[in-house]
């Protein structure tokens, strides 16, 4: 079967990226501590530029292009804004980003913080696009897509390719399953892609943000309400076509977490492992810890802890 992105995509798409992308680590944690008979691999992409994994995205998009005058567009819950203002700055070209009113201000600054325009303006992720696509057509900025591009899901799909090299170079045993947070899908598509029939992919979506898991029920992307702890990085209203054609295919199924159980992850991840992470960057990690996805005897599970944009003061007071 023959899908929009290829593992060949992914690695053509790494190798062109590299120099602007930061090779994340991995963690290797003990999975007795959620009940497990064998280790648990977490890639900390969270370290990433521009604190999440979507630079890589970012940067497929723009390295090598020709971009115009107007500079770059996009619209985002903040994290892909984010990403695109870095690589933006970068290349040396202006851009102006668009997002709704439930962005977190730290996310905010991060954007302006990079030089970029950021126009708050919209409920929900789907207004900031609209809004974004209107911008585009009236200026010819160059728009970057936050999930739904073959270019986008190629260079997400780079932190599976880091991750299955730097176990191999570690002489650690393979992945069986990893579990990815998902929004729009860009993400979860691309690790997939490169993945194959290799590692089983599981998405973790919140029950209040459940676009992957409505659409793989409806056979196509269908559009759903965003009510969540993680909407500002996981509130898509509908998963991309594109996404959804590679998910049919590649990922086994998606697992429903409840924001209780994202909080819940979110303390954890401090107590633990002093990892600050947002309420999307905690995502999959709350998969594993609730129980929403219970491995299999000796299974090797790999999870992704995707973002750190979190508001300081709000995970100050979710520990406390």
């Amino acid at each position: 079967m023959s899908l929009p992105v290829t593992a060949a995509d992914v690695a053509s798409t790494e190798a062109r990226i590299r120099p602007f992308i930061r090779r994340t680590p991995l963690l290797e944690i003990d999975g007795a501590a959620f009940g497990h008979d064998a280790p648990v691999s977490m890639k900390l992409e969270f370290l990433q530029h521009a604190g999440s994994f979507k630079p890589r995205g970012a940067f497929a998009n723009l390295v090598g292009a020709d971009i115009p005058a107007a500079g770059v567009t996009a619209a985002s819950g903040g994290n892909h804004g984010a990403a695109v203002a870095y690589a933006a700055r970068r290349l040396g070209a202006p851009a102006r980003i668009f997002v709704p009113e439930i962005s977190s201000p730290a996310k905010i600054a991060k954007i302006r913080g990079y030089g970029a325009e950021a126009v708050v303006q919209g409920a929900r992720y789907a207004d900031a696009l609209a809004l974004c696509e209107a911008y585009m057509a009236e200026t010819g900025a160059r728009a970057v897509h936050a999930y739904d591009s073959r270019a986008t899901i190629a260079g997400q799909g780079t932190v599976g390719l880091e991750w299955e090299e730097d176990l191999a170079r570690a002489g650690a045993v393979a992945l069986d399953t990893v579990l990815v947070a998902v929004g729009g899908g860009g993400l979860i598509a691309g690790i997939a892609a490169f993945f194959g029939e290799r590692v089983r992919v599981v998405g973790v979506e919140p029950e209040g943000s459940r676009a992957l898991h409505a659409a793989l029920a409806a056979g196509r992307p269908v559009d759903v309400e965003v009510n969540s702890l993680a909407a500002d990085s996981l509130g898509a209203k509908s998963a991309g076509a594109l996404v959804v054609e590679i998910a049919r295919a590649r990922v086994d199924h998606v697992a429903l977490v409840a924001d209780e159980a994202i909080a819940a992850a979110q303390r954890r991840l401090w107590d633990a492992f002093r990892i600050a992470a947002e309420p999307g960057g905690a995502t999959a990690f709350a998969a594993l810890a609730s129980g929403a996805y219970a491995p299999r005897k000796g299974e090797r599970v790999g999870v992704l802890a995707c973002g750190g944009n979190v508001d300081l003061d709000k995970l100050a007071a979710l520990v406390r």
